[in-house]
């Protein structure tokens, strides 16, 4: 016989057959001579029941754990109430007449699923740790989320054409990958921290509706939302604008949550601009679920005789703002000290806070705002007995870091969320960011088209709009995009504000450059991060559950002990010569 059903797909409708299956033992249980067990494919679970007097008895003696078999027996319903609801084939087991072990199993580091198993082991022995029952899980529902883009964008008529992954440096706001060339000695291939450039070639070729699930590669400081290589939905159209575009992104994630998770996310995605949500949240890619809103108090605190409050008041780079916390009076001392460390990861000095209790406003910030200012703030804010009010007074980036991620944090460790999705457009970024020094940078990224003219432009470049668009769901940015530059005398523009000369230009972007001069059309696009997205609608805070073999937070893979050293031999063939840093 060959494999006739899936463990987890047996019920009722099966009792009287003999079938075979395959799989591994996930459990063995000796009950008064008689042995069950549980075997685990990737349907699901069976309960398979050995007698004394099967002939494999004291075969199935020898079984353990993890043991690959290969079983044929009689489908049985169970006793009455010895049923397992929890399982799609546990109101039936098999009544094993032939057990053949095709493998066997040492023992394993750790229980496949057990819930307390350090990450660096589960990632050293992935292999194991993939057999887990949500590992399964993320992972199907992962292959589900591609097919059913694939789906959609077969639909809408996309094409999936691929990019190349050897290619060249350009600037993509992090460092690149470099591959050395051996046919061509002293220079490096690049891997792509996006296609960006040559899915724009595409639009110039012709072909108007371009997708392509494809990884990336960032050579960045990592943290629990991002790997050096992840996988994007990379997707980009001629002759749509950002409205056209964002509303069929908007049908595909809306069809996505409601086609795989049964999750309805509304008919219309709300918008909010940069500015604005800047200002109410303190973050580019806000939670909305949370119903708080950081309050700005610049105006109110510009004569207090409190310096910590007044000189950030009276300067346009800072700001002073306050964030009510309603019921946050139980806050105790020792969690309102971690908070206090927790926004000095953002730069923040410390978090001045005034608590309503029933005897009135306690803080000891108090001694320095007479009892005008205070009931100000309180009115101000909104703030009632029993509730909290935070501030923050610094630089402006600094006051919107520190609450806006306190704000993130205390609806966290309080359950503050009044739903449990929800998705909002960002739009109306600025075209660039000021650095220390007043030179300019690329808030998306260099192609990204402005919404002005080149003469606006060049006069206005410090407060220009792009016509970029972020979609956020839950406070992640889940999906990115923008307009591109499609004429060659803008992109030249955008470049020389960036502060990259001509000759720079010419070698960086040279093909794109020529490129926009024969015939470009308007055109743009998004990408989506599929690892976030998947990793969100599992419901996991870390983007390693959701990737079959991910690095750690140091960009190492446990698993392979990669990176490696590689042969000297090898290294002369590329041309390359290792120079490492003096030990201290």
């Amino acid at each position: 016989m060959i494999r006739t059903h899936y463990c987890g797909k047996i019920n009722t409708s099966d009792v009287g057959q003999i079938i075979e299956i395959y799989g591994w033992v996930n459990r063995k249980r000796n009950h008064g001579g008689v042995i069950f067990l549980d075997i685990r494919d990737i349907r699901g679970i069976v309960q398979v029941v050995i007698n004394p007097d099967n002939k494999d008895f004291s075969l199935a003696e020898t079984i353990r754990n993890e043991f690959v078999l290969k079983i044929s027996g009689l489908v049985i319903a169970r006793d009455k109430g010895l049923s397992n609801p929890k399982l799609v084939s546990g109101e039936i087991e098999i009544k094993a007449q032939n057990i053949e072990i095709l493998n066997t199993s040492k023992p394993t580091p750790f229980q496949i699923n057990a819930i307390n198993t350090s990450e660096e082991i589960r990632l050293r022995y992935r292999y194991l740790d993939l057999r887990n029952n949500a590992m399964q899980k993320r992972l199907h529902l992962r292959s589900r989320v591609t097919h059913y883009i694939r789906k959609f964008m077969d639909k809408h008529d996309f094409l999936d054409i691929e990019t190349p992954f050897l290619t060249k440096a350009t600037p993509e706001g992090a460092r690149d990958y470099l591959v050395p060339s051996r046919t061509h000695p002293g220079k490096f291939f690049a891997l792509p921290q996006s296609p960006q450039l040559f899915k724009q070639l595409l639009m110039m070729s012709g072909f108007e509706r371009y997708y392509q699930i494809v990884k990336c590669f960032r050579d960045e400081d990592l943290r629990a939302d991002r790997q050096p290589e992840f996988t994007q939905l990379d997707i980009e159209t001629s002759f749509m604008n950002e409205n056209e575009i964002m509303t069929i992104m908007e049908r595909m994630t809306r069809g996505l949550f409601k086609s795989v998770i049964n999750v309805d996310l509304g008919n219309k995605f709300p918008t909010i601009t940069y500015e604005d949500a800047m200002e109410k949240y303190g973050l580019d890619c806000p939670d909305i679920r949370i119903p708080i809103q950081i309050i700005s108090i610049d105006k109110l605190m510009k004569n207090v005789d409190f310096k910590v409050f007044s000189k950030p008041a009276n300067n346009s780079n800072s700001r002073v703002a306050a964030l009510k916390i309603s019921g946050g009076a139980s806050i105790s001392r020792k969690n309102i000290d971690k908070y206090t460390k927790y926004v000095g990861i953002y730069g923040a000095k410390g978090l001045a806070y005034i608590k309503l209790n029933k005897n009135g406003p306690t803080s000891p910030i108090l001694k320095f705002l007479d009892d005008e200012i205070t009931n100000k703030i309180i009115e101000i804010t909104g703030a009632k007995t029993g509730d909290i009010i935070f501030f923050g007074a610094d630089k402006t980036k600094i006051v919107n870091e520190s609450l806006g991620n306190l704000r993130e944090k205390i609806a966290k460790d309080l359950n503050l969320f009044d739903t449990q999705w929800a998705p909002i457009w960002v739009v109306d970024f600025p075209m660039f960011g000021i650095n220390d020094n007043g030179s300019l940078n690329a808030t998306h990224h260099p192609f990204t088209a402005p919404i002005v003219d080149k003469e606006t432009l060049k006069q206005t470049a410090k407060t220009a709009f792009s016509r970029a668009y972020d979609l956020v769901i839950n406070g992640s940015e889940i999906g990115g995009g923008s307009i591109r530059i499609h004429q060659v005398e803008m992109q030249k523009t955008v470049l020389k504000l960036l502060g990259i000369s001509n000759q720079e230009a010419q070698d960086k972007f040279g093909f794109l450059l020529d490129a926009l001069e024969y015939g470009c059309p308007p055109h743009g696009g998004m990408a989506f991060g599929l690892d976030r997205l998947v990793m969100i609608m599992t419901g996991t805070d870390n983007i390693r559950d959701v990737i079959a073999f991910p690095k750690t937070q140091t960009a190492t893979c446990l698993l392979t002990d990669a990176p490696a050293n590689v042969p000297k031999k090898l290294l002369r063939e590329l041309n390359v010569k290792i120079s490492l840093p003096k030990k201290n």
